[in-house]
């Protein structure tokens, strides 16, 4: 047991905190290495296997039972993760990246076994670029995958900043940046009830704010909900709130279950108004309203916006996953009309 003198020692609270970064530094730098040799020998592996096939060997002497045959060997001899299925997306690592270079050092293999299942190359280099940007695991890589992100934002954006989203990833430049169309909130729950109010949405979000920010993109901070603003008397609410760290300003967002009326702009409007006379400090930016409904009335939408300097914006959320199928059709369409030189 330590002394008492050293419990309440500041001196040797020190070294104990700088012992413990100094381990949870090398533990990182540990697994960092073990995620890049793991990669990097799976490459290797890939690069024999291509190697030998196209020396002509596999059609002479396995033909297609090639895989099949090293993966039963691999594992008598080197034991488990040669499953058949696994040397194979080695081979497929080697054919998707030649140069091992080209490849993120900062992502595990099971980052790469998840991005190998794209075929689309701008689709795999936006995911790679988000996953190792942002720090994503695998679980949040595979959830932004299913929710067509990419094609969200892709779709969201000018044509000519698709090519530069899939090559260096989502970057936050302006208000616009920052929306997506629509909104994914599959894991609140709601689909399975029969009925939800405004209220289930809000407390279901902020009981899942780990996922909501990770649906929301970087930068934000979460301020609170039901914000309250005592105006002429009267008392009013915002339902979320948050600061954006990257374009340093309040972010305001309202909810609706159905269909965004005209008036709502003119509330959220109103909103603004006062957090930046009454809320904004130094260095500041102007704030962003975000009015979030299951649908709208475009031409509405565009006659309440008309002449609005406030930075107002509608979106729209679902409670599902995208169809795949629709939204990649919606996407090959989109790049058709306008052919993007990749030079």
């Amino acid at each position: 047991m330590p002394s008492n003198s050293l419990v309440v020692n500041p001196e040797y609270q020190n070294l104990l905190q700088h012992v413990g970064e100094t381990l949870e530094n090398g533990r990182a730098k540990v697994a960092a290495a073990v995620n890049t040799a793991t990669v990097s020998t799976y490459w290797e592996i890939g690069r024999d296997i291509v190697e030998f096939e196209q020396g002509g060997n596999a059609k002479a002497e396995y033909g297609s039972e090639l895989l099949k045959k090293l993966s039963r060997d691999l594992t008598d001899l080197y034991g488990s993760g040669f499953s058949m299925s696994n040397v194979a997306k080695m081979r497929k690592l080697y054919l998707t990246y030649p140069i091992l270079q080209t490849a993120s050092a900062k992502l595990s293999w099971s980052h790469y076994v998840e991005l190998l299942k794209i075929d689309d190359p701008m689709e795999r280099s936006f995911y790679e670029k988000e996953a190792e940007n942002e720090h994503w695991g695998v679980r949040e890589l595979k959830r932004q995958m299913k929710s067509m992100l990419f094609h969200r934002l892709a779709l969201s954006t000018n044509r000519e900043e698709v090519l530069r989203l899939a090559k260096e990833g989502e970057i936050i430049e302006r208000p616009e940046d920052i929306l997506r169309e629509p909104y994914v909130f599959e894991f609140t729950g709601l689909p399975q009830l029969p009925v939800y109010t405004e209220g289930d949405l809000e407390e279901a979000l902020v009981n899942n704010l780990s996922l909501f920010f990770l649906e929301l993109g970087k930068g934000f901070t979460y301020v609170g909900r039901q914000q309250k603003m005592v105006i002429g008397g009267r008392t009013y609410k915002v339902d979320l709130v948050f600061y954006h760290r990257i374009l340093k300003c309040f972010v305001l967002i309202d909810l609706k279950r159905g269909e965004v009326q005209h008036e709502d702009i003119g509330q959220m409007n109103f909103y603004l108004n006062y957090y930046r006379e009454e809320m904004n400090t130094e260095g500041d930016t102007e704030p962003i309203g975000i009015v979030l409904g299951a649908y709208q009335d475009r031409l509405v939408m565009q006659y309440a916006l008309q002449n609005i300097s406030n930075q107002v914006f509608v979106s729209r959320y679902q409670l599902y996953l995208p169809d795949r199928d629709q939204l990649e059709a919606e996407f090959r369409r989109y790049m058709g009309e306008h052919t993007i030189d990749e030079d």
